[in-house]
């Protein structure tokens, strides 16, 4: 087999549980936090087939890859009803923390066993588990960008006064234009895929 097929075999089921971890954690603290939208769409589900979007889940991803450029995208947004939280401003913030901590936190669990397991001989394995780490902190910092949707928009509405985030919000409808010029011009990889590389290798131990 190729070495950019086995590649591609390892990193894409990885994306794909990644991105289920990720919207899992947005439904389950939105149930928490009294929205059951999720929950009431069959969304507050751990099978991937709940969340994938053909373009964002597959097609993308699956581009990326074949370009020999990390592997990352988007899965269908859990729908979340703010109204229905228990306070919709504060809770904003939370709901929209969960789903980069939930990629970072399963992130440093496997960092963790990778270091301190004994697997060194199991390549593949090895390989794969290598793969769960940086794909996990990509989409969890990725998502972390301020550029709505993506969760670090939530996050900085809940954070601004409510005029100021009305405002904010409004760039939503220029978000997906914006975040791939931010792509094109490669804005983005200089600034995440640095963090993604050091937050990787000071969890492996290797800094």
């Amino acid at each position: 087999m190729a070495p950019q097929a086995r590649e591609l075999i390892l990193a894409l089921p990885v994306f794909l549980l990644a991105v289920t971890i990720h919207e899992y954690a947005h439904g389950w603290v939105a149930f928490k936090k009294g929205d059951t939208t999720a929950r009431d769409a069959g969304r507050l589900s751990l099978s991937p087939l709940a969340h994938i979007d053909p373009v964002g889940t597959i097609i993308f991803p699956l581009l990326l890859a074949l370009s020999g450029l990390p592997v990352f995208g988007w899965a269908k947004p859990v729908p979340i009803n703010f109204n229905r939280l228990d306070n919709p401003k504060k809770d904003l913030l939370w709901v929209g923390v969960a789903g980069p901590a939930a990629n970072i936190i399963f992130a440093f669990c496997i960092a963790m066993i990778l270091r301190f397991a004994p697997i060194s001989g199991l390549i593949t394995f090895g390989r794969l588990m290598f793969y769960m780490v940086i794909i996990n902190l990509l989409l969890g910092i990725f998502n972390l960008i301020p550029v709505p949707p993506l969760d670090g928009s939530r996050i900085l509405t809940s954070l601004l006064p409510i005029k100021q985030a009305m405002v904010y919000m409004r760039l939503e409808r220029f978000g997906f234009l914006i975040i791939i010029v931010l792509l094109w011009t490669g804005i983005i990889g200089k600034v995440v895929f640095p963090i993604v590389h050091f937050l990787a290798y000071f969890l492996l131990g290797r800094v």
